[in-house]
């Protein structure tokens, strides 16, 4: 017998019986695929690579509450860079915007949901980098899905490197451009690339400014050079290095000592600018003109929540105005690596806040973490598949806000875990 409910006074199947209807229209049971996703996640686990997510119950820092423990551990695991997530006077920003503008537009943003501190931001973004335009997204995960396919067709060439972050990975792979992949950093196999291609309309080389897994910096001088001597054009990511890398936190150009010689460069604010969410595009203005015509991920999503849009423009502020945070995270970077070096632990990558500590195994990656954290400091394990087999590592990331005495507190840390689990001696 068949068995209804009423909504707005109209008769319609049970819950039970659409179940029903849509297991057999379909020839499908979720029982046999629930079973091959258990199965799938077991897999999982066994192997050691299981990813546990701690929560967090206190503002985002240098000290932090972990769900079920009583004492504060002391983070290293945040892209926190330059600690001003929750700087009293950025968080006032993001409460004053709220009052003043709202929770959301609940629009995108051509249609209703551009406000004025929105153009504001992106014009701080552009004089920041010395270029003459930016446009918001909601992450930079979007800005690089919305890039290549805006800017590139199938008479066209996009060559990255091969270890570029999934979010370039997955924007290249939307658009219709012929697609080449260099060898990590390996300049002479990029020139091979660029000599081949050179019948091309446009060809755009793509990288990551550092690296996030290794810690390791894009030889960005070189291929700026590479690319003036075959006329192609050069896009960076820089969500690790914006804000705090370089003598005043312009980034990867300013590092090498190559402003304004990149085309393209994409950022995150969801990092050292904040540590909320967004991203942006900030280069030429006829490309970013065309990014607001035809760039998917900016037309068909909502636009930045006001508070998330004075909170990083609160950073910008602060960024233009004092150096000190960049030379501080240096200082403390080089502690660090030192230290542990000394200590006798492998740590990957050049001079970045990004310290890989090199343990190979995945398992003891994951067992290493925790005994961390049984000392209060609290890192994470990276293993497959965010890392290549046998590449775990644990990735700590030094933050302004830590202090000497957190730096030691955390190399003496990794000391007892190290002998205790004979990564050292």
């Amino acid at each position: 017998m068949r068995s209804y409910r009423l909504i707005s006074s109209i008769l319609v199947p049970s819950s039970n019986e659409l179940k029903f209807k849509l297991l057999n229209r379909t020839g499908h049971s979720w029982a046999q695929t629930k079973s091959q996703l258990n199965e799938e996640i077991k897999n999982i686990r066994d192997s050691g690579v299981f990813k546990v997510e701690r929560i967090i119950t206190s503002e985002q820092n240098s000290w932090i509450n972990i769900h079920g423990r009583k004492d504060k551990v002391l983070n290293f695991c945040a892209n926190n860079y330059l600690g001003l997530s929750s700087h009293p006077s950025v968080v006032q920003a993001g409460i004053d915007a709220l009052k003043t503008y709202g929770a959301g537009l609940s629009s995108v943003r051509f249609i209703c949901g551009t406000q004025s501190i929105h153009r504001d931001l992106e014009r701080k973004i552009a004089k920041f980098h010395g270029r003459e335009d930016a446009i918001l997204y909601a992450s930079c995960f979007d800005a690089n899905a919305g890039l290549f396919e805006v800017l590139l067709n199938d008479q066209d060439a996009i060559i990255s490197d091969e270890l570029n972050h999934a979010s370039i990975i997955d924007g290249i792979r939307l658009c219709k451009a012929n697609r080449f992949r260099y060898k990590h950093r390996d300049m002479q196999d990029l020139e091979k690339i660029l000599d081949s291609t050179k019948n091309s309309r446009r060809r755009l080389i793509a990288t990551d400014g550092v690296f996030s897994m290794d810690g390791n910096i894009s030889p960005l001088k070189d291929i700026c050079e590479l690319a003036k001597r075959y006329d192609a054009m050069v896009f960076i990511d820089e969500c690790h290095a914006t804000g705090f890398f370089g003598p005043t936190g312009r980034g990867t150009e300013e590092f090498f000592g190559v402003s304004g010689q990149v085309d393209i460069i994409n950022s995150t604010l969801g990092k050292a600018l904040g540590g909320a969410a967004g991203g942006y595009t900030t280069g030429p203005s006829e490309i970013i003109e065309l990014l607001r015509q035809r760039s998917r991920p900016y037309l068909f999503s909502n636009s930045l929540p006001p508070p998330v849009v004075a909170c990083a423009s609160k950073v910008f502020d602060m960024l233009m105005n004092d150096a000190e945070y960049s030379s501080k995270l240096a200082a403390l970077t080089q502690r660090f690596r030192s230290n542990m070096r000394s200590a006798g632990f492998t740590i990957l990558g050049d001079d970045h806040p990004i310290c890989p500590v090199f343990l190979g195994d995945a398992e003891l990656a994951t067992k290493f973490a925790d005994r961390m954290l049984d000392r209060a400091i609290y890192v994470i394990g990276f293993s497959y598949p965010v890392v290549p087999k046998g590449k775990a590592r644990i990735r700590v990331q030094i933050s302004a806000s830590h202090s000497e005495a957190d730096i030691d507190r955390a190399v003496d840390a990794f000391i007892q875990v190290g002998r205790d689990l004979k990564v050292i001696s």
